[in-house]
């Protein structure tokens, strides 16, 4: 089956740098933050519908690069010698042919004005930062629960007069 969902493509270390909330957790440990950021992608692709691809740089790592999956979240790590600005380029390329629209996550100026000539639509990581905040706010307002005093009555406001006192004297019994 296509997945025809319009796609994030996220500069996984350009947002840990530019959110201080990860900025901060990268120097007690790269892992707690990338995890970190990893959860906020993964509730914001639940929220919105589209498909998050997280990239992150392994440009002096040798190997062959590596894909995986946490939290629903697709995460790439380039192969050696491949920045994560390229292979975001290679990403948009091969996903603008599917009749899709991307995003590109990142505030490094000069990537933004690449994949936007590629017809990709730039997000800064302060962008992003205040979307997925906002979101947060909206799902946390959807779940909390309605007053108590409605929770309260709901039920003996649906019974009828005669039954609510015959309930209320063998209560009392």
């Amino acid at each position: 089956m296509a997945d025809w969902r319009d796609v994030l493509l996220v500069d996984g270390y350009n947002m840990i740098g530019g959110w201080p909330e990860l900025a901060a957790l990268s120097l007690t440990g790269m892992q707690e933050a990338r995890d970190r950021l990893l959860d906020m992608l993964a509730d914001y692709q639940a929220f919105t519908g589209r498909r998050v691809i997280a990239v992150f740089d392994a440009y002096r790592v040798p190997g062959l690069g590596r894909s995986f999956v946490q939290g629903k979240v697709q995460v790439v790590f380039t192969k050696e010698k491949e920045t994560a600005d390229e292979c975001i380029e290679r990403l948009v390329g091969e996903y603008t042919h599917r009749r899709r629209q991307i995003y590109v996550a990142t505030s490094d100026f000069v990537e933004q004005h690449v994949i936007f000539a590629q017809g990709a639509l730039r997000v800064s990581a302060r962008e992003l930062k205040v979307e997925i905040e906002e979101n947060q706010k909206q799902v946390k307002k959807a779940i909390e629960p309605k007053s108590i005093s409605s929770k309260r009555h709901s039920l003996e406001e649906k019974l009828p007069p005669d039954m609510r006192k015959r309930l209320e004297d063998w209560r009392r019994q």
